[in-house]
């Protein structure tokens, strides 16, 4: 697997990362799920640049001139429910990409041990196309491997992108042994350590409350 962490280079992306980590300005749940749209935005500029290109004649009024263009037939893939502003700036860049929904969750069998349970799918066919799984944190990794193991029956990705907020270094590690050796990782942040209910630390929290409320 293909890991490129986004704030290595220091750049404006620090920004929106230092507001939805702090706990006074995520008090603002708009502010909040809009600067999870810009990371969104950013990522997937940055995993623009992998995809495959051809030159295409394009008419102005007094000309024409050659730009090379995208070629990759994307579907954006989004846990549910955090992934929605994730998704949001995804989609803001890949506008004519195809779009799936997943949901999982975390079903506790004790306090710190868990398993993922999904129970819904929408999505199109994957076959031989580019999928980009969207979802905020990655913490343990077995959401996103168990969905992953999920998507299968909509066919096989011709490649993986994995567009993460905030990851774990164990995570990380986790994902490179369950998922295809074609997968890439854009990843804004990653933080060393997992709390013993598998929580990010430092992290920010729970991001889905975040953005949407807190649940039951």
């Amino acid at each position: 697997m293909k890991i490129h962490i986004l704030d290595k280079t220091p750049s404006l992306l620090n920004k929106f990362i230092a507001q939805i980590r702090d706990e006074q300005v995520q008090k603002d749940s708009m502010r909040f799920r809009k600067n999870i749209e810009r990371i969104g935005e950013l990522l997937s500029y940055e995993m623009s640049k992998s995809f495959q290109y051809r030159n295409e004649n394009i008419t102005t009024p007094l000309g024409t001139k050659a730009i090379a263009l995208p070629q990759n037939n994307l579907v954006i893939c989004s846990i549910l429910r955090a992934g929605l502003p994730l998704h949001a700036g995804i989609l803001n860049y890949f506008d004519d990409a195809e779009n799936a929904f997943i949901s999982a969750y975390r079903h506790h069998t004790s306090e710190e041990e868990f398993d993922i349970r999904v129970e819904y799918f929408a999505s199109p066919s994957l076959e031989g196309k580019t999928l980009i799984l969207a979802d905020p944190m990655l913490a343990t990794g077995k959401s996103l491997s168990t969905v992953f193991e999920g998507l299968k029956q909509h066919g096989t990705p011709k490649e993986i992108h994995l567009a993460c907020v905030i990851g774990s270094t164990k995570g990380i590690e986790y994902l490179k042994e369950q998922l295809p050796k074609n997968t890439t990782l854009w990843i804004a942040t990653v933080d060393d350590k997992l709390n013993r209910k598998g929580y990010i630390v430092p992290g920010l929290g729970d991001a889905g409350d975040l953005c949407f409320g807190e649940k039951l």
